[in-house]
Protein backbone atom coordinates (compact mmCIF):
# COMPACT_ATOMS: atom_id res chain seq x y z
CA UNK A 1 0.00 0.00 0.00
CA UNK A 2 1.70 3.01 -1.25
CA UNK A 3 -0.80 5.00 0.53
CA UNK A 4 0.07 4.41 4.07
CA UNK A 5 2.79 5.56 6.55
CA UNK A 6 4.04 3.52 8.83
CA UNK A 7 5.63 5.48 12.24
CA UNK A 8 7.65 3.33 15.10
CA UNK A 9 7.32 4.78 18.54
CA UNK A 10 11.00 3.80 19.73
CA UNK A 11 11.63 6.91 22.51
CA UNK A 12 10.91 5.59 25.96
CA UNK A 13 13.11 5.82 28.47
CA UNK A 14 12.41 1.83 28.86
CA UNK A 15 12.97 2.20 33.17
CA UNK A 16 11.37 -0.96 33.56
CA UNK A 17 13.74 -2.57 31.67
CA UNK A 18 16.88 -1.68 33.45
CA UNK A 19 19.69 -1.80 33.67
CA UNK A 20 19.46 -3.54 29.80
CA UNK A 21 18.32 0.26 28.99
CA UNK A 22 21.22 1.85 30.25
CA UNK A 23 23.19 2.60 27.41
CA UNK A 24 20.66 1.51 24.68
CA UNK A 25 16.88 2.70 23.77
CA UNK A 26 14.22 -0.13 24.77
CA UNK A 27 14.25 -1.06 20.92
CA UNK A 28 17.88 -1.45 20.74
CA UNK A 29 17.62 -4.72 23.48
CA UNK A 30 18.94 -8.16 21.94
CA UNK A 31 16.18 -10.59 21.21
CA UNK A 32 16.64 -14.28 20.76
CA UNK A 33 20.51 -13.89 20.51
CA UNK A 34 20.86 -12.17 17.13
CA UNK A 35 17.64 -9.76 16.78
CA UNK A 36 16.90 -6.45 18.59
CA UNK A 37 13.00 -5.65 19.67
CA UNK A 38 13.12 -3.28 16.71
CA UNK A 39 13.37 -5.72 14.05
CA UNK A 40 10.03 -7.04 15.36
CA UNK A 41 7.65 -4.02 13.84
CA UNK A 42 9.86 -3.27 10.76
CA UNK A 43 9.54 -7.01 9.77
CA UNK A 44 5.78 -7.22 10.27
CA UNK A 45 5.47 -3.62 7.62
CA UNK A 46 8.28 -5.51 4.99
CA UNK A 47 6.19 -8.44 5.19
CA UNK A 48 2.74 -6.65 5.38
CA UNK A 49 4.37 -4.70 1.93
CA UNK A 50 4.37 -1.65 3.74
CA UNK A 51 7.45 0.12 3.18
CA UNK A 52 7.30 3.92 4.07
CA UNK A 53 8.78 3.78 7.81
CA UNK A 54 9.47 5.97 10.16
CA UNK A 55 11.19 5.06 13.04
CA UNK A 56 10.88 7.82 16.29
CA UNK A 57 13.57 8.06 18.96
CA UNK A 58 14.94 9.93 21.67
CA UNK A 59 16.95 8.40 24.44
CA UNK A 60 20.02 6.32 24.20
CA UNK A 61 19.59 6.18 20.26
CA UNK A 62 23.05 5.72 19.28
CA UNK A 63 22.88 1.63 18.78
CA UNK A 64 19.61 1.36 18.07
CA UNK A 65 20.60 4.27 14.74
CA UNK A 66 23.38 1.81 14.28
CA UNK A 67 21.58 -0.80 13.90
CA UNK A 68 19.02 -0.12 11.64
CA UNK A 69 21.01 1.81 8.96
CA UNK A 70 23.25 -0.98 8.58
CA UNK A 71 20.14 -3.44 8.56
CA UNK A 72 17.39 -1.92 6.40
CA UNK A 73 18.61 -0.81 2.64
CA UNK A 74 16.56 -0.46 -0.04
CA UNK A 75 17.37 -0.15 -3.66
CA UNK A 76 17.54 2.71 -5.92
CA UNK A 77 14.21 1.91 -7.75
CA UNK A 78 12.57 1.41 -4.64
CA UNK A 79 9.88 3.83 -2.99
CA UNK A 80 10.93 2.34 0.25
CA UNK A 81 12.79 3.89 2.90
CA UNK A 82 13.00 3.73 6.93
CA UNK A 83 13.75 7.11 8.42
CA UNK A 84 14.66 8.12 11.66
CA UNK A 85 13.92 10.96 13.17
CA UNK A 86 15.32 11.90 16.65
CA UNK A 87 13.64 14.35 19.16
CA UNK A 88 15.24 17.65 18.10
CA UNK A 89 14.55 21.44 18.85
CA UNK A 90 12.91 23.49 16.55
CA UNK A 91 11.34 26.57 15.85
CA UNK A 92 8.09 25.12 16.52
CA UNK A 93 9.12 22.63 19.73
CA UNK A 94 11.71 23.71 22.11
CA UNK A 95 11.00 20.03 24.33
CA UNK A 96 11.86 16.59 24.11
CA UNK A 97 9.14 13.86 23.09
CA UNK A 98 6.21 13.93 26.27
CA UNK A 99 4.67 10.94 25.53
CA UNK A 100 3.34 9.10 22.33
CA UNK A 101 1.21 11.29 20.83
CA UNK A 102 3.33 14.59 21.60
CA UNK A 103 6.24 12.23 19.40
CA UNK A 104 3.86 11.88 16.53
CA UNK A 105 2.93 15.73 16.60
CA UNK A 106 6.21 17.21 16.95
CA UNK A 107 6.46 14.96 13.34
CA UNK A 108 3.54 15.81 11.19
CA UNK A 109 5.48 17.31 9.00
CA UNK A 110 7.41 14.61 7.81
CA UNK A 111 4.04 12.24 7.30
CA UNK A 112 1.69 15.24 5.63
CA UNK A 113 3.12 13.91 2.09
CA UNK A 114 1.32 13.64 -1.17
CA UNK A 115 -0.65 11.05 -1.91
CA UNK A 116 -0.58 9.49 2.19
CA UNK A 117 -4.07 9.07 3.14
CA UNK A 118 -3.18 6.83 6.47
CA UNK A 119 -0.93 6.87 9.01
CA UNK A 120 0.12 3.22 11.12
CA UNK A 121 1.17 3.86 14.64
CA UNK A 122 3.43 1.25 16.14
CA UNK A 123 5.66 0.25 19.31
CA UNK A 124 8.98 -0.64 19.28
CA UNK A 125 8.93 -3.46 21.95
CA UNK A 126 6.44 -5.72 21.49
CA UNK A 127 6.66 -9.07 20.35
CA UNK A 128 3.95 -10.41 17.71
CA UNK A 129 3.18 -11.14 14.10
CA UNK A 130 0.33 -9.48 12.08
CA UNK A 131 -0.10 -8.47 8.35
CA UNK A 132 -1.15 -5.29 8.96
CA UNK A 133 -2.83 -4.95 5.41
CA UNK A 134 -5.66 -7.24 7.21
CA UNK A 135 -5.94 -4.20 9.37
CA UNK A 136 -5.93 -1.64 7.14
CA UNK A 137 -8.75 -3.05 4.87
CA UNK A 138 -11.17 -3.74 7.77
CA UNK A 139 -10.25 0.32 8.59
CA UNK A 140 -11.50 0.95 5.29
CA UNK A 141 -14.25 -1.34 5.41
CA UNK A 142 -15.45 -0.18 8.04
CA UNK A 143 -15.33 3.59 6.96
CA UNK A 144 -13.24 4.65 10.50
CA UNK A 145 -11.35 7.44 10.91
CA UNK A 146 -9.56 5.40 13.71
CA UNK A 147 -9.08 1.81 14.31
CA UNK A 148 -7.16 0.25 17.27
CA UNK A 149 -5.82 -3.43 17.21
CA UNK A 150 -6.94 -5.26 20.43
CA UNK A 151 -6.53 -8.54 21.59
CA UNK A 152 -9.00 -11.01 24.12
CA UNK A 153 -7.92 -10.56 27.88
CA UNK A 154 -8.71 -12.22 31.19
CA UNK A 155 -10.56 -10.38 33.86
CA UNK A 156 -7.23 -10.57 36.16
CA UNK A 157 -5.05 -8.82 33.38
CA UNK A 158 -7.06 -5.87 33.65
CA UNK A 159 -5.50 -3.44 36.02
CA UNK A 160 -2.15 -3.73 33.23
CA UNK A 161 -3.77 -2.95 30.66
CA UNK A 162 -5.98 -0.09 28.32
CA UNK A 163 -9.37 -1.86 28.25
CA UNK A 164 -12.02 -1.24 25.82
CA UNK A 165 -15.62 -1.52 25.39
CA UNK A 166 -17.59 -1.88 21.64
CA UNK A 167 -21.12 -2.17 20.33
CA UNK A 168 -22.51 -4.86 18.12
CA UNK A 169 -20.69 -3.17 14.72
CA UNK A 170 -17.19 -3.20 16.51
CA UNK A 171 -17.20 0.63 17.32
CA UNK A 172 -15.29 1.45 20.25
CA UNK A 173 -17.94 3.46 22.97
CA UNK A 174 -15.62 3.22 26.12
CA UNK A 175 -11.81 3.08 26.64
CA UNK A 176 -10.55 2.43 30.33
CA UNK A 177 -6.81 2.75 31.10
CA UNK A 178 -5.75 -0.01 33.77
CA UNK A 179 -9.52 0.02 35.42
CA UNK A 180 -8.97 -1.54 39.25
CA UNK A 181 -12.65 -1.42 39.83
CA UNK A 182 -14.87 -3.98 39.96
CA UNK A 183 -17.86 -2.51 38.57
CA UNK A 184 -15.88 -0.38 35.91
CA UNK A 185 -14.72 -3.95 34.82
CA UNK A 186 -17.86 -5.20 34.82
CA UNK A 187 -18.93 -2.75 32.62
CA UNK A 188 -16.49 -3.62 29.75
CA UNK A 189 -17.03 -7.49 29.85
CA UNK A 190 -18.40 -8.84 26.76
CA UNK A 191 -19.92 -12.09 26.35
CA UNK A 192 -18.92 -14.55 24.33
CA UNK A 193 -20.91 -14.21 21.42
CA UNK A 194 -19.41 -10.67 20.25
CA UNK A 195 -16.11 -12.75 19.94
CA UNK A 196 -17.41 -15.67 18.33
CA UNK A 197 -19.12 -12.60 15.24
CA UNK A 198 -15.89 -12.38 14.24
CA UNK A 199 -14.13 -15.62 14.67
CA UNK A 200 -12.58 -15.41 17.70
CA UNK A 201 -13.01 -17.53 20.85
CA UNK A 202 -13.63 -16.97 24.07
CA UNK A 203 -11.89 -19.05 26.04
CA UNK A 204 -12.95 -17.61 29.35
CA UNK A 205 -11.76 -14.31 28.48
CA UNK A 206 -14.48 -11.27 28.23
CA UNK A 207 -12.06 -8.45 27.84
CA UNK A 208 -10.87 -6.95 24.96
CA UNK A 209 -7.02 -4.65 25.04
CA UNK A 210 -5.55 -2.59 23.45
CA UNK A 211 -2.07 -3.09 21.64
CA UNK A 212 -1.03 -0.09 21.06
CA UNK A 213 -1.41 -0.39 17.18
CA UNK A 214 -3.45 2.62 15.58
CA UNK A 215 -4.65 3.29 12.50
CA UNK A 216 -5.51 6.32 11.48
CA UNK A 217 -6.80 8.76 8.51
CA UNK A 218 -3.92 11.19 8.04
CA UNK A 219 -6.33 14.07 8.10
CA UNK A 220 -8.20 12.73 11.43
CA UNK A 221 -4.66 12.32 12.81
CA UNK A 222 -3.40 16.13 12.00
CA UNK A 223 -7.18 17.18 13.03
CA UNK A 224 -7.20 15.07 16.64
CA UNK A 225 -3.23 16.31 17.70
CA UNK A 226 -3.75 19.99 16.36
CA UNK A 227 -6.67 19.81 18.58
CA UNK A 228 -5.25 18.90 21.67
CA UNK A 229 -1.48 19.90 23.66
CA UNK A 230 -2.55 16.07 25.21
CA UNK A 231 0.81 13.75 25.11
CA UNK A 232 -0.37 10.17 25.22
CA UNK A 233 -2.31 8.40 23.04
CA UNK A 234 -3.24 5.46 25.78
CA UNK A 235 -4.34 7.83 28.59
CA UNK A 236 -5.73 11.35 26.93
CA UNK A 237 -6.22 10.61 22.75
CA UNK A 238 -7.90 8.05 22.86
CA UNK A 239 -10.74 8.20 25.73
CA UNK A 240 -11.58 11.84 23.72
CA UNK A 241 -11.90 10.75 20.38
CA UNK A 242 -14.33 7.71 20.80
CA UNK A 243 -16.10 10.60 21.99
CA UNK A 244 -16.87 12.39 18.45
CA UNK A 245 -15.11 10.35 16.45
CA UNK A 246 -15.58 6.52 14.00
CA UNK A 247 -13.15 4.62 16.22
CA UNK A 248 -13.35 0.63 15.65
CA UNK A 249 -12.15 -2.10 17.49
CA UNK A 250 -9.97 -5.01 14.86
CA UNK A 251 -9.64 -8.16 16.63
CA UNK A 252 -6.09 -10.30 16.77
CA UNK A 253 -5.79 -13.50 18.17
CA UNK A 254 -2.11 -14.23 17.79
CA UNK A 255 0.54 -14.09 20.56
CA UNK A 256 1.23 -10.76 21.80
CA UNK A 257 3.33 -9.76 24.22
CA UNK A 258 4.75 -6.67 25.36
CA UNK A 259 8.61 -6.77 26.27
CA UNK A 260 7.92 -3.96 28.92
CA UNK A 261 9.88 -5.28 32.17
CA UNK A 262 12.38 -7.88 32.96
CA UNK A 263 10.25 -10.80 33.56
CA UNK A 264 8.50 -10.14 30.42
CA UNK A 265 11.68 -10.13 28.44
CA UNK A 266 13.50 -12.93 30.29
CA UNK A 267 9.96 -15.18 30.21
CA UNK A 268 9.63 -14.64 26.09
CA UNK A 269 13.06 -14.96 25.28
CA UNK A 270 13.35 -18.74 27.07
CA UNK A 271 10.11 -19.23 25.61
CA UNK A 272 11.83 -18.58 22.00
CA UNK A 273 14.34 -21.38 22.62
CA UNK A 274 11.21 -24.10 23.78
CA UNK A 275 10.78 -26.62 21.20
CA UNK A 276 7.62 -24.80 20.27
CA UNK A 277 7.52 -21.28 20.65
CA UNK A 278 4.26 -19.58 21.23
CA UNK A 279 5.89 -16.91 18.65
CA UNK A 280 8.04 -19.11 15.63
CA UNK A 281 10.68 -17.22 14.41
CA UNK A 282 11.05 -19.96 11.33
CA UNK A 283 8.37 -18.50 9.36
CA UNK A 284 9.77 -18.69 5.77
CA UNK A 285 6.69 -16.93 4.75
CA UNK A 286 7.00 -14.03 7.20
CA UNK A 287 10.70 -13.75 8.13
CA UNK A 288 12.05 -11.55 10.84
CA UNK A 289 14.82 -9.66 9.55
CA UNK A 290 17.78 -8.00 11.54
CA UNK A 291 21.52 -6.77 10.77
CA UNK A 292 23.18 -9.43 8.64
CA UNK A 293 26.87 -10.14 10.97
CA UNK A 294 28.45 -12.33 8.08
CA UNK A 295 29.46 -14.29 11.62
CA UNK A 296 31.08 -17.78 11.42
CA UNK A 297 29.28 -20.80 12.55
CA UNK A 298 29.69 -22.10 16.19
CA UNK A 299 32.02 -24.09 17.49
CA UNK A 300 30.47 -26.86 19.56
CA UNK A 301 32.83 -29.38 21.49
CA UNK A 302 31.83 -31.95 23.58
CA UNK A 303 28.72 -30.19 25.73
CA UNK A 304 25.44 -31.21 26.40
CA UNK A 305 23.03 -28.63 24.94
CA UNK A 306 18.96 -28.98 25.65
CA UNK A 307 16.14 -26.47 24.34
CA UNK A 308 18.62 -23.75 24.00
CA UNK A 309 19.30 -21.30 21.15
CA UNK A 310 23.11 -21.48 20.20
CA UNK A 311 23.42 -17.72 18.05
CA UNK A 312 26.17 -17.47 15.00
CA UNK A 313 29.84 -16.93 16.00
CA UNK A 314 30.08 -18.72 19.84
CA UNK A 315 32.79 -21.15 20.65
CA UNK A 316 31.34 -23.38 23.75
CA UNK A 317 34.02 -26.01 24.71
CA UNK A 318 32.65 -28.69 26.79
CA UNK A 319 30.31 -27.12 28.42
CA UNK A 320 26.90 -27.64 29.98
CA UNK A 321 23.57 -25.70 28.50
CA UNK A 322 19.99 -26.09 29.36
CA UNK A 323 16.23 -23.86 28.13
CA UNK A 324 19.04 -20.63 27.19
CA UNK A 325 19.80 -18.21 24.77
CA UNK A 326 23.43 -18.12 23.58
CA UNK A 327 24.01 -14.79 21.90
CA UNK A 328 26.40 -14.24 19.21
CA UNK A 329 29.94 -14.56 19.21
CA UNK A 330 29.62 -16.03 23.11
CA UNK A 331 32.86 -17.60 24.46
CA UNK A 332 31.92 -20.47 27.08
CA UNK A 333 34.55 -22.25 28.81
CA UNK A 334 35.41 -25.78 29.96
CA UNK A 335 32.97 -27.16 32.58
CA UNK A 336 30.52 -24.49 32.82
CA UNK A 337 26.68 -24.81 33.26
CA UNK A 338 24.11 -21.99 31.86
CA UNK A 339 20.62 -23.09 33.15
CA UNK A 340 17.04 -20.48 32.48
CA UNK A 341 19.87 -17.81 31.78
CA UNK A 342 20.00 -15.44 28.62
CA UNK A 343 23.46 -14.91 27.59
CA UNK A 344 23.67 -12.02 24.69
CA UNK A 345 27.42 -12.37 23.69
CA UNK A 346 29.70 -9.76 22.63
CA UNK A 347 30.23 -7.13 19.77
CA UNK A 348 33.18 -7.68 19.04
CA UNK A 349 36.32 -11.04 19.57
CA UNK A 350 39.05 -9.58 21.51
CA UNK A 351 42.37 -9.36 19.82
CA UNK A 352 45.23 -11.31 21.35
CA UNK A 353 46.73 -8.07 22.37
CA UNK A 354 43.90 -7.18 24.68
CA UNK A 355 43.44 -10.18 26.19
CA UNK A 356 47.45 -10.28 27.13
CA UNK A 357 46.75 -7.04 29.03
CA UNK A 358 43.75 -7.15 30.56
CA UNK A 359 45.07 -11.11 32.07
CA UNK A 360 48.22 -8.94 33.58
CA UNK A 361 45.32 -6.97 35.26
CA UNK A 362 43.83 -9.53 36.69
CA UNK A 363 40.89 -9.14 34.15
CA UNK A 364 39.01 -12.16 32.59
CA UNK A 365 38.59 -12.64 29.07
CA UNK A 366 35.54 -11.65 27.22
CA UNK A 367 32.84 -14.51 27.77
CA UNK A 368 32.49 -16.95 30.59
CA UNK A 369 35.31 -18.65 32.02
CA UNK A 370 36.00 -22.56 32.93
CA UNK A 371 34.00 -24.42 36.18
CA UNK A 372 31.66 -21.30 36.43
CA UNK A 373 27.65 -21.58 37.26
CA UNK A 374 24.67 -19.87 35.94
CA UNK A 375 21.32 -19.93 36.38
CA UNK A 376 18.44 -17.29 36.45
CA UNK A 377 20.71 -14.56 35.17
CA UNK A 378 20.53 -12.62 32.26
CA UNK A 379 24.03 -11.47 31.19
CA UNK A 380 24.14 -8.24 29.04
CA UNK A 381 26.67 -8.22 25.85
CA UNK A 382 30.45 -7.86 26.66
CA UNK A 383 30.77 -9.16 30.19
CA UNK A 384 34.08 -10.74 31.48
CA UNK A 385 33.40 -13.68 33.52
CA UNK A 386 36.16 -15.39 35.53
CA UNK A 387 36.58 -18.77 36.10
CA UNK A 388 34.82 -20.44 39.28
CA UNK A 389 32.14 -18.18 39.02
CA UNK A 390 28.29 -18.83 40.51
CA UNK A 391 25.78 -16.46 39.49
CA UNK A 392 21.99 -17.80 41.38
CA UNK A 393 19.66 -16.26 43.08
CA UNK A 394 19.30 -19.16 45.44
CA UNK A 395 18.11 -16.89 48.63
CA UNK A 396 15.25 -15.96 46.15
CA UNK A 397 15.72 -12.02 46.85
CA UNK A 398 13.06 -9.95 44.45
CA UNK A 399 15.27 -7.09 44.40
CA UNK A 400 18.12 -5.75 44.83
CA UNK A 401 21.14 -2.99 43.33
CA UNK A 402 24.70 -4.18 43.79
CA UNK A 403 27.83 -2.55 42.32
CA UNK A 404 28.30 -5.23 39.46
CA UNK A 405 24.86 -6.80 39.33
CA UNK A 406 20.95 -6.28 39.92
CA UNK A 407 18.31 -8.76 40.94
CA UNK A 408 14.86 -7.52 39.26
CA UNK A 409 11.68 -10.19 39.40
CA UNK A 410 14.11 -12.52 40.90
CA UNK A 411 16.42 -13.01 37.74
CA UNK A 412 19.79 -11.88 38.57
CA UNK A 413 21.11 -9.45 35.72
CA UNK A 414 24.62 -8.89 34.61
CA UNK A 415 25.03 -5.16 32.60
CA UNK A 416 26.81 -4.45 29.97
CA UNK A 417 30.22 -4.89 29.80
CA UNK A 418 30.66 -5.50 33.70
CA UNK A 419 33.83 -7.75 35.20
CA UNK A 420 32.76 -10.51 37.54
CA UNK A 421 36.36 -11.58 38.68
CA UNK A 422 37.12 -15.45 39.42
CA UNK A 423 35.83 -17.32 42.45
CA UNK A 424 33.22 -14.59 42.91
CA UNK A 425 29.75 -15.98 43.91
CA UNK A 426 26.49 -13.89 43.63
Amino acid sequence: MDNVISVILGGGRGTRLYPLTKERSKPAVPLAGKYRLIDIPISNCLNSDLNKIYVLTQFNSASLHRHITRAYKFDNFSRGFIEILAATQTIESMNWYQGTADAVRQNLRFFNQPNIDFALILSGDQLYRMNYQQLIKEHIKNGAEVTISVIPAERKEAPNLGILKIDEQGRIIGFFEKPKDEKTIDFLSLDAAAFDRRGVSAKGRTLLASMGIYVFNLDVLNDVLKETNKSDFGKDIIPEIIKKRRVFAYFFDGYWEDIGTIKSFYEANLNLASLRPSFDLYSEKAPIYTNPLFLPGSIINDCKITQSIISDGCIIDNAEIHNSVIGIRSIVGKSTLIRNSIIMGADYYETEANIRTDRLKKIPDVGIGNNSRIVGAIVDKNVHIGDHVNIENTKKVEQFDAENYMIRDYIVIIPKAIIIPSHTVI
